[in-house]
């Protein structure tokens, strides 16, 4: 019998799990490093052990904590989530030999698929459809395009495609030692690449009594740096082929009893537009993507996995796939710089209760560097794709995000697109359609004004007249804002008369929070939020046309605060892993020099012009901040 679980993991997945422990009359333990002491799934567990340090090597993977906690802690059992050592074999043998339960599938099962190329074989031989594998050394041009792929872990980390044959071992090598550092194994194998692939997923179930579910589909083939974006159940491409949906089901079935598979687990396809796939492979734990299964069976997975470990048998069959779900990743990073991802203090949190939100985060969170830069997934269900989707769409517009730049207008861009509403979604879509999602410039420029206005609404005198107001004509007040890298200047005079603004545009209403416009004829409220104070720090204007934060300029620049012409500056907190070049080199603009580790992905810092490297003030393994100094580029040594 189960009566207190311990998650050992985190943020999200961690709270999911506490809310079905929760509901089943089960104890709660959660383990948490140094930079989550004050998450909110600490502090919604009946108990929290504490893992020093901040890194994952330090703490979330060290499973000789982890079960060392759970003893302390008077855990009977141990769910892993996802991540971290979810697939860790020997990790779950720690947990069984300490005489706890396993919530996850057999040592062995975990073994068999933690190789890619060894499970591949063991698939082949079960009559499940695989791509043939390529070692590196026989790969020619006429295999190409293809994918350098890491033999263990997963989440995007050590892929690499490769289109020219003199790219092949560079990309080998980078591969290798990307794998290295997220999963403790250089591995690496090539297989060919379907460009317009469609990457289709599995649910599988299994008890310990011979019963395997195939629970039903999802697609998940809009992905950025071989990362999943958006998904849902079932799959378009399933839907329009109906017998490709018997066969997917059967090679599920047959890939779980190969390896004897207890619990819940997926796995992983990839076909083409006419319905042949192959199988990518299993992940033996629950997935991020689990909700839109669950929405549309009605099933709760994380119970399944209490009942299942407990010995308890599936029905013969599972639930029927009913209606539709889509669930969207959102993310804390930079739309406007290469989509690199952000941390620091999230102010505000706030989403629509008409959807769900899976969310490790809450208003005043720290979005730390040392994790996954995800702070959310949010999913919507209904009977109709199409309008699930304008739905979601509509949720995440409202949504109120304020503090580390997010991935929210790019999510709204694509369940909006024409080509995912006709569910055209395969593994191309940004290389066909682009990255969309930016904001207008005019809705910049307009979203300044508010945010300028509701400043001067906020220093309002004693008689209540806001900041700038002149009763005979004068000079216009003037305010900056800095938006990505670029600076906007906002002009306005407010008289008795109104509002003198350049452009057709009039001021309805005024107050420190809110700003009501007309705008070439149509009115349009702006909720605009400070952080910071008025003159610094962080200023979020929310509107019907998009989400706008600005920071703003000081009219006065502290001269210790500016860096010398042709500094590369840390975008990130992280880790230098490599450094490219030394004094001296002669470099091209976009040429990487050095990288940094930050959130589990590895970023090439680039030479911002032509020139010559004057200084290096940084070496590999050094942590750096935030705008930190890392080179200079100059046009002589």
């Amino acid at each position: 019998m189960i009566s207190s679980v311990l998650v050992a993991n985190r943020g999200e997945i961690a709270r999911r799990i506490f809310r079905t422990a929760r509901a089943l009359g089960l104890s709660t333990v959660a383990v948490y490093s140094t930079a989550d002491a004050w998450m909110p799934y600490v502090d919604e567990a009946d108990a929290g052990v504490h893992l020093p340090g901040n890194a994952p090597g330090e703490t979330y993977l060290r499973s000789e904590l982890i079960v060392e906690a759970a003893l302390r802690a008077g855990a009977d059992a141990v769910h892993p989530g996802y991540g971290f050592l979810s697939e860790n074999a020997a990790f779950a043998q720690a947990v069984i030999d300490a005489g706890l339960t396993w919530i996850g599938p057999p040592v062995d099962a975990i073994s068999s698929m933690g190789s890619k190329i060894e499970a591949k074989k063991l698939m082949a031989a079960a009559g499940v459809p695989v791509l043939a594998e390529l070692t590196p050394a026989e790969v020619s041009a006429d295999d190409l395009p293809v994918l350098v792929k890491a033999s263990a872990g997963g989440g995007g980390r050590g892929m690499r495609v490769v289109t020219r044959l003199a790219d092949l071992a560079a990309e080998i090598d980078a591969a290798s030692a990307e794998a290295l550092s997220a999963f403790g194994d250089g591995t690496v194998f090539c297989e060919r690449y379907l460009a317009r692939g469609r990457h289709i997923e599995v649910q599988v179930m299994a008890d310990q009594h011979g019963t395997i579910w195939a629970v039903g589909e999802r697609e998940c083939s809009i992905q950025r740096r071989h990362q999943k974006v958006v998904e849902e159940a079932p799959s378009p491409l399933v839907e329009r082929i109906p017998s490709m949906r018997p066969a997917l089901f059967d090679a599920a079935r047959k890939a779980a009893a190969a390896i004897g598979y207890v619990g819940a687990g997926t796995v992983e396809f990839l076909a083409d537009e006419n319905g042949a796939f192959y199988f990518l492979e299993m992940n033996t734990r629950l997935q991020v993507e689990h909700p839109v299964t669950e929405e549309t069976t009605g099933l709760d997975l994380v119970q399944l996995q209490f009942a299942v470990a407990a010995g308890e048998r599936l029905p013969p069959e599972p639930p029927p796939t009913v209606g539709h779900a889509i669930e969207v990743r959102l993310y804390a990073e930079d739309p406007l710089h290469d989509w690199q991802p952000q941390t620091g203090t999230l102010h505000r949190f706030e989403l629509p209760a008409d959807v769900r939100v899976d969310s490790g985060v809450a208003d005043g969170s720290e979005v730390s560097p040392y994790y996954d830069a995800m702070l959310a997934k949010v999913i919507a269900s209904g009977a109709d794709r199409a309008a699930v989707a304008r739905r979601l769409a509509v949720a995440l517009q409202q949504a109120r995000l304020h503090g580390p730049g997010t991935n929210r207008e790019l999510l709204v861009w694509i369940l909006r697109h024409p080509a995912f509403l006709a569910g055209d979604t395969d593994t191309g879509f940004f290389e066909e359609h682009g990255v969309g999602g930016a904001v207008d410039d005019a809705v910049v420029r307009v979203s300044a004004l508010a945010a300028a206005l509701a400043d001067a609404a906020g220093r309002r005198t004693p008689v209540r007249v806001p900041s700038g107001w002149r009763n005979l004509v004068s000079q216009p007040q003037r305010k900056s804002y800095r938006y990505g890298d670029q600076v906007v200047e906002v002009e306005y005079r407010l008289t008795r008369d109104g509002l003198v603004v350049d452009g057709n545009t009039a001021l309805i209403s005024l107050d420190c929070g809110q700003v009501v416009l007309e705008v070439d004829g149509v009115r349009r409220a702006f909720a605009v939020a400070a952080y910071g104070g008025s003159s610094a720090g962080l200023v979020c204007v929310d509107s019907p046309l998009g989400s706008v934060a600005f920071t703003p300029v000081e009219r006065f620049v502290d001269p210790a605060a500016q860096v010398a012409i042709g500094s590369l500056v840390a975008p990130m907190p992280g880790t230098v892993i490599r450094v490219g070049v030394q004094v001296g080199d002669v470099v091209q603009e976009g040429q990487p020099l050095l990288w940094l580790e930050a959130m589990k992905m590895e970023h090439a810092i680039a030479a911002p012009a032509d020139g010559v490297v004057g200084e290096l003030k940084v070496a590999a393994g050094q942590q750096v901040e935030v705008g930190a100094v890392l080179a200079v580029v100059g046009e002589e040594a």
